[in-house]
């Protein structure tokens, strides 16, 4: 009995190592060229998206609020949808594309209101404007501690093949 247990729970494990290296060998299984492509079609779809926003009278988040109207709820919810292009993490509730018009928005909007944490939020946005998403896992969590998070922290940055994977699968 314990050698059909102990045979059970071997295979089990093996099974589980075989499946988890297949999904990250998959990720990097990308060319060069695919993660190219997934990105230049991510950034036209939101580039579309934030056109259609824009002809709807909308901000770059699809919703009717004015940069004056923003609050910390706010500006946590936006920073931490777009974080999860680029983190690993368990969960993730909410998404957004990243996009050079949605983090000027957010930035120019900081002058227009009143906000609690606005020094982080100004910190974060000012890296993700020069370009620099090294953090964005650091940035991820402290957006989350600040909306109490107790599930979904990040534990990493995707990889650009992850990423681009990611962005085939979201669309926004």
């Amino acid at each position: 009995m314990k050698k059909w247990i102990l045979s059970t729970a071997l295979l089990l494990l093996a099974a589980a190592g075989t499946g988890w290296y297949l999904m990250s060998t998959q990720a990097e299984a990308m060319t060069e060229q695919e993660v190219k492509e997934a990105v230049e079609k991510s950034a036209e779809e939101a580039d579309e998206k934030l056109q259609t926003y824009e002809e709807e009278g909308k901000n770059p988040f699809g919703s009717e609020k004015r940069q004056n109207e923003l609050t910390d709820s706010d500006y946590q919810s936006y920073i931490h949808s777009m974080s999860h292009q680029k983190v690993k993490a368990d969960k993730k509730w909410g998404f957004t594309t990243i996009h050079p018009e949605r983090i000027d928005w957010l930035l120019e909007g900081l002058d227009q209101t009143t906000l609690t944490h606005k020094q982080t939020y100004e910190e974060i946005l000012t890296k993700w404007h020069a370009g620099d998403f090294s953090t964005a896992d650091e940035d991820h969590n402290r957006i989350w501690t600040l909306q109490n998070g107790n599930v979904g922290k990040a534990t990493g940055l995707l990889s650009p093949q992850e990423e681009a994977q990611l962005m085939q699968k979201r669309k926004n």
